[in-house]
């Protein structure tokens, strides 16, 4: 299924696109796609078999905007250098742990929405990602098979990054990836059972028209499963967390002199195949 939350601003409800690409109202068979949800085979049972029936009403998409398809998030745990062409292109030795880091959740805004230039940044860059959306607590997992079992779902995510910030100012990454709306996320929630195999996904990203990556997930380091399994050592992972995987090459930090940084006016278009595509216009903050 591909769920989605559509709306203004903290008013999303939540939706359903279905094969036909017709846009379909679930606000009568559930209250929002967030956690809770997500945990309830029940609840995601009603919604197939309302979906197969043609029970869902018909929602004018009309100047409807596109929300962030999960609500209530908990946490987003990001992964990073984790590609090989990633680690490569900025001069990284692959690390040979996950390298891990936090976005708050209030960074999260629709995959549409305007993204903001820091005040006082040079160097704000682009980054596609995978996110995965956990759908069962991971505890101590044993394997990247259980690991894999506790996803829900996937979504495309732009992990805006400030690379002075992140890197030249001291202390941790958390200040150059924590800037409000950076962390555009959607269009859609697409439930594991469509992505049968999440290390063979393209990736791509342009920027004012010019292409600037263009991965796969099949050059992860840690994939998916694993990625689930290894962090479930060291926090409990809870339905409606996310987990940004990392992203391919080809971001301003990893290009030649004057690196081509983000600015306003610039637009980023964003797309991960079966997943959905992603476009926003950069403001001043």
């Amino acid at each position: 299924m591909k769920l989605l939350r559509v709306g203004t601003a903290g008013s999303e409800r939540p939706a359903l696109l279905d094969a036909d690409g017709t846009l379909r109202d679930l606000s009568g068979v559930v209250t929002d796609i967030d956690g809770e949800l997500l945990a309830d085979e029940d609840a995601l049972g009603r919604i197939r078999s309302a979906a197969e029936a043609g029970e869902l009403p018909v929602l004018d998409g009309t100047g409807l905007r596109v929300g962030p398809p999960v609500g209530r998030i908990g946490k987003i745990v990001c992964i990073g250098l984790n590609y090989h062409d990633h680690a490569r292109e900025t001069g990284a030795e692959p690390p040979a742990e996950p390298v891990v880091f936090f976005k708050a959740p209030d960074t999260v805004v629709g995959p549409h929405d305007t993204v903001l230039v820091p005040r006082g940044s040079t160097k704000t860059d682009w980054e596609v990602e995978l996110a995965v959306v956990i759908g069962r607590t991971a505890r101590y997992l044993e394997s990247a098979e259980e690991g894999l079992a506790c996803v829900a779902g996937y979504a495309v995510a732009h992990d805006v990054s400030e690379r002075e910030f992140q890197i030249e100012r001291g202390g941790t990454w958390d200040k150059g990836k924590n800037c409000e709306t950076f962390n555009p996320l959607g269009p859609w929630l697409v439930t594991a059972d469509e992505v049968p195999d999440p290390q063979r996904l393209p990736l791509r990203l342009w920027v004012n028209g010019e292409l600037k990556q263009d991965g796969t997930t099949a050059e992860q380091i840690f994939p998916v499963g694993e990625v689930v399994r290894y962090l479930s050592r060291f926090m409990v992972l809870r339905p409606g967390d996310i987990i940004n995987t990392g992203t391919p090459a080809g971001v301003a930090m990893g290009q030649p002199e004057p690196k081509p940084y983000l600015r306003a006016g610039d637009v980023v278009e964003l797309e991960i195949e079966g997943l959905g595509r992603q476009r926003q216009e950069l403001k001043e903050a």
